[in-house]
């Protein structure tokens, strides 16, 4: 049997400079995003997307975005690929993993790819991909950074327009490459679950949310108040998407531990999640609500499940738990949450735990994760040794139905 072509749940969208400026209704685009390329120094990483940054006459070019007159975010090679890091090598393209650096970068110097839809649409086809979901890159991962502006009217409306030219520009016009991920007005849960209906009726199954909102100082998910959010995801089959990352934090060891340590340690706060979620009683109360953990990896998904069921069990007698959750957590896992991953052999080698039918592949580009442009040769070594079902249903079927696509 051939490979199936692959559905990739995590990717990411460079959003091309004219997106607020074409997208949002006119009296908003003077203070809206726009972009202008100037000379910057070294960055250093703050978590989540953020970054310490400074302008330097002698450092290198990259393409900034400006909202509400503050620079927000700078283009880097090792989230956006450069067309440098690519050449041609006997067997196809190759990938010059040395170039993905924390420098910056141009709109001019990136693989068109990143931000332009025919080109992402070439450079998926020729990754065996036919269906990609795209996460933001300068809203950030849950859309923090309209959060983070207290202009709320001004955020509702880079919201609206970021969705409407998700919808209507990068994915209507792709013949299905481009799968619509949404973000949400992180700051009112009403207006949360109003823009998910209106994107639900023009088919968007995904909308992307924070792993900890806590950590964006936005109320847990145990208060009450997304509930109007998660009655209206339930009703519209719409998956709830939390990417590492989402949190604006970074999990940590020792305060100085070097960035490979945060980087190793990304799944902590899916980990900490999918157990907040499992204890929440909030999979009871909305039992068609669907989560995924964008690439938070699997591993590790089979210990959480066996600890929440052993503390449901034995801990009851002084928490209560079963007040609130009358079945083992576990059993609001499967078939409703959705590991996501990019590269994780323990988590395929213990599918029986994990579930055949809960994990998705991504093929992460354009980061530093990415597989891409070796994709097939990947996933063909990767799952070697799993049936034509199996294979089918990471690389393809659990997408399909995470998505509700009209596909096979």
């Amino acid at each position: 049997m051939e490979l199936p072509k692959i559905i990739s749940v995590d990717d990411h969208v460079v959003e091309p400079p004219h997106v607020w400026q074409t997208w949002l209704p006119e009296k908003y685009r003077e203070r809206g995003p726009r972009v202008e390329t100037k000379r910057w120094g070294q960055f250093k990483q703050k978590g989540g997307a953020k970054y310490e940054m400074h302008e330097d006459p002698e450092g290198d070019w990259g393409s900034a975005w400006i909202y509400d007159g503050e620079v927000i975010y700078v283009h880097k090679r090792f989230v956006a690929i450069p067309e440098s890091a690519v050449s041609k090598g006997t067997d196809g393209l190759e990938l010059d993993r040395s170039q993905l650096q924390m420098t910056a970068l141009t709109y001019d110097e990136m693989r068109p790819g990143c931000w332009d839809r025919d080109a992402r649409i070439a450079d998926m086809e020729l990754n065996w991909v036919d269906g990609s979901l795209p996460f933001p890159t300068f809203p950030r991962f849950c859309g923090q950074t309209f959060h983070e502006n207290e202009d709320r009217e001004l955020g509702l409306a880079c919201v609206r327009a970021y969705n409407d030219w998700m919808v209507e520009e990068w994915c209507g016009p792709s013949g299905g490459m481009n799968i619509p991920c949404c973000i949400i007005p992180l700051w009112d849960p009403v207006l949360a679950a109003e823009e998910v209906r209106r994107n639900a009726e023009r088919g968007v199954r995904a909308i992307a949310f924070s792993e900890l909102p806590t950590r964006l100082k936005l109320p847990s998910i145990h208060s009450g108040y997304w509930d109007p959010l998660w009655a209206v995801c339930n009703d519209t089959n719409v998956t709830v998407c939390m990417h590492v990352g989402s949190s604006s934090s970074n999990p940590a060891a020792s305060p100085d531990a070097p960035p490979a340590v945060g980087v190793t340690l990304s799944f902590n706060n899916s980990f900490a999640s999918l157990t907040d979620w499992l204890f929440s009683g909030k999979l009871v109360e909305f039992p068609k609500l669907k989560l995924a953990y964008s690439e938070g990896q699997i591993g590790w998904i089979p210990y959480v499940l066996e600890r929440a069921d052993t503390v449901w069990q034995h801990h009851d007698g002084w928490q209560h738990t079963r007040e609130k959750i009358p079945e083992p957590p576990s059993t609001y896992y499967y078939g409703r949450i959705y590991g996501c991953f990019t590269a994780d052999r323990h988590g395929l080698k213990n599918l029986d735990e994990v579930g055949a039918d809960n994990i998705c592949f991504e093929t992460d580009y354009p980061h530093t994760d990415t597989t891409w442009p070796d994709t097939k040769a990947y996933v063909e070594k990767m799952l070697a040794g799993h049936d034509d079902e199996v294979t089918y249903k990471v690389l393809r079927g659990n997408a399909i139905k995470m998505l509700e696509l009209d596909r096979t």
